[in-house]
């Protein structure tokens, strides 16, 4: 079994992919920074799960704290690095740039050099759908330009995209991202839709619901979220030979390059997520309808073809069933 590195064992998809690799058997070395973007206790209450599990062990430092990244790859030979460390939200990169610069740049070049150095087989880092910005044609595919980002936030994920090439290109550094799309279920962040709707209504108070409740999102269940990421993981980037220069292919390279979107492949309406949600709440809401916000864009919709293609996998958990195992997460870590 090989030994991997994943950056933001503490998160959200960090803590899961992490549960899934475990669970095949792979030591895993967990790097987080337990910052308080949000609540820490969740987190640690993360953590502490993992821990407790054979082939799991914790460093605690940030990407952008160069002596550690340099002596963590220094420690370990790790075969692969799955690096799920960022600052979060686009809501939140208009207020705080710099936290965005230093963890989504200055720390991606730190995980980069370290890979380069130490013989890493693959790199693995999370993109997300917000580089498709100012695109409208739907479903969003790989192969699409992705050039109009809407949000500091999504303009790092797009400059990772051309960092991890350039390191294919120039040190053969095998490197494949995966494009997020709207990730949902247990143990989600505090910061998140789902979870500030349950937590106003089971209070009842009223939510708000941004762009009149119009706005579609390609929502996916984080267990298939983990087990795409784990199934890319599995399969290293190579060079496409069909790849020309005179129609260059946005979604493939002539170096071990790849990039992948990560969605349910089935947009769904705010107001029917809160539909549901209620539902299995057993509690209605009183809904502030609110303009779109700065960053945001109206819809999400996920191309999956190439994922399913090249690693068998395409995600397909019901929004029904997903809210409904949040929900019974959120009841039991909150004892409500």
């Amino acid at each position: 079994m090989s030994t991997v590195l994943v950056t933001g064992a503490a998160g959200f998809i960090g803590y899961h992919v992490s549960l899934r690799l475990l669970e095949q058997g792979e030591t895993v070395v967990g790097l987080d920074n337990l910052n308080d973007y949000y609540a820490v206790s969740l987190k640690e209450a993360r953590l502490a799960r993992l821990t407790d599990l054979p082939g799991f062990s914790f460093v605690r430092g940030g990407l952008e704290d160069r002596p550690l990244i340099e002596g963590l790859f220094n420690a370990h030979r790790f075969d692969s690095v799955i690096n799920l460390a960022a600052q979060a939200g686009v809501r939140y990169s208009i207020t705080n740039p710099h936290a965005y610069v230093d963890s989504n740049l200055v720390g991606f070049i730190n995980i980069l050099e370290g890979c380069r150095h130490h013989g890493v087989k693959h790199l693995v880092y999370a993109s997300s759908s917000s580089v498709y910005g100012a695109n409208t044609a739907m479903p969003f595919s790989v192969h699409q330009n992705v050039d109009h980002p809407l949000s500091l936030y999504a303009a790092t994920k797009k400059a990772n995209e051309l960092m991890a090439h350039t390191y294919s290109n120039l040190y053969g550094l095998p490197t494949t991202g995966l494009r997020f799309f709207t990730v949902y279920g247990p143990w989600g962040r505090p910061d998140m839709a789902l979870f500030l709707f349950t937590k106003a209504i089971l209070e009842g108070n009223p939510i708000d619901v941004y762009n009149h409740g119009r706005m579609k999102r390609d929502f996916t269940y984080v267990d298939d979220i983990a087990e795409g990421v784990v199934r890319a993981a599995g399969r290293i980037a190579s060079p496409d030979p069909t790849w020309n220069g005179l129609a260059p292919d946005p979604g493939t390279s002539f170096v071990p390059w790849r990039v992948y979107n990560i969605g349910n492949n089935t947009p769904v309406e705010l107001l029917y997520f809160i539909e549901v949600l209620e539902n299995c709440l057993g509690k209605s809401t009183v809904k502030n309808m609110l303009p779109m916000q700065p960053g945001d864009v109206p819809s999400t919709f996920a191309d999956v073809d190439d994922l399913t293609r090249d690693t068998g996998f395409r995600p397909q958990t019901p929004i029904e069933e997903g809210i409904a195992r949040f929900v019974e997460w959120y009841r039991a870590y909150y004892h409500v």
